[in-house]
């Protein structure tokens, strides 16, 4: 009888510890370690233009397979409304996380809230959004965070992070979402996406992000403005993309912003986005090497993580040369900082 039921408690124990952060068991086993990650939403669009990518022997990979074995262990989607092409869509974001989750990598979900492009210059309303009133506008938000996330848990997927908003240094959906103009209006964007999140699965924690991870003054007004307004968020994210000549003193800069979104605002911090001209690798491995070292120094481990920015672009793919694979499909020395 005492066999039997130590066998019973010993099997109950391995389930409960072999519980992948894969499925919708809510549980994330490896959230205390520093995420390595990489944005690679372009993924399927380059695959289907014929693109391929090989390691760093010149053998063809799948880009998981070449990712993860580079130290990378979280993958970063965005996901648009009702982008033209498709791609970034609901169908197209469950496609890539399926993926990554069969790669036993980490997710986050970047919500940009538009049928393309959202970024510092330009947070256009989705089409099917545009004639809303802001009463509707915060339930879409709600509505569309939900199900997204929604669809992918349903196949067994859970993000780990989800990102309201994508570099939102002047709000998002303008104008109504406009932060110079009307920060309560933001702020209660914000909270619309941070419940709708939470109703999915309360740990997954929130990110609000924007850019120019140095500029601590625009963090300040930002942080300052959502706050005060009753925004509700768990990370403060940052971009970073510097060049070979000024990255040491950009880093410097982003580490005493981040100390101070800490100690200000007690959130924790993510480095959601990084990127140097693929022309300068090995400068591009010191930066992220020394990066990862300063979010890892944070106090109370409130240092999260590092994503690259698509790296796996290569021949400038859409004109962009921020990648860190070389013009055969092969990562560069920049790829090896994630080993460290």
């Amino acid at each position: 009888m005492r066999t039997g039921l130590l066998i019973v408690l010993l099997s109950l124990a391995f389930w409960a510890c072999s519980k992948s952060p894969k499925g919708d068991t809510e549980i994330f086993p490896e959230k205390s370690s520093l995420a390595k990650g990489a944005d690679v939403s372009w993924i399927t669009e380059q695959e289907k233009s014929g693109s391929k990518f090989y390691n760093s022997s010149g053998v063809q990979q799948d880009i998981f397979q070449i990712l993860k074995s580079k130290g990378v262990n979280a993958i970063r989607l965005r996901v648009w409304v009702n982008p033209a092409d498709g791609y970034c869509n609901t169908d197209d974001v469950l496609a890539k996380a399926q993926r990554a989750s069969l790669a036993g990598m980490r997710l986050m979900v970047d919500f940009h809230y538009s049928d393309s492009w959202a970024d510092p210059g330009k947070q256009t309303k989705p089409a099917a959004w545009a004639s809303q009133n802001f009463a509707d506008l915060k339930q879409s938000v709600y509505n569309h965070t939900f199900s997204v996330l929604t669809t992918l848990k349903n196949k067994g997927i859970t993000p780990e992070w989800v990102q309201v908003g994508n570099e939102t240094n002047d709000g998002m959906l303008w104008e109504d979402g406009k932060a110079s103009k009307n920060m309560k209006n933001f702020a209660d964007l914000i909270s619309a996406g941070y419940d709708a999140t939470k109703a999915i699965d309360s740990k997954i924690k929130v990110i609000v992000h924007i850019s120019n991870g140095y500029d601590n003054s625009l963090f300040r007004w930002m942080f300052d403005g959502l706050k005060n307004n009753g925004a509700k968020w768990d990370v403060i994210g940052m971009s970073l993309y510097p060049t070979a000549a000024d990255w040491e003193s950009k880093n410097t800069s982003c580490l005493e912003n981040m100390k101070d979104m800490v100690s200000r605002y007690g959130s924790e911090v993510m480095i959601c986005e990084v990127g140097m001209p693929v022309s300068e690798a090995a400068a591009c491995k010191s930066f992220v090497t020394d990066l990862l070292g300063k979010v890892k120094s944070l106090s109370g481990n409130k240092g999260l993580g590092v994503f690259y920015w698509e790296p796996q672009s290569y021949n400038s793919w859409k004109g962009y040369k921020l990648g860190a694979f070389d013009d055969t499909g092969k990562p560069t020395a920049a790829m090896d900082a994630f080993l460290n």
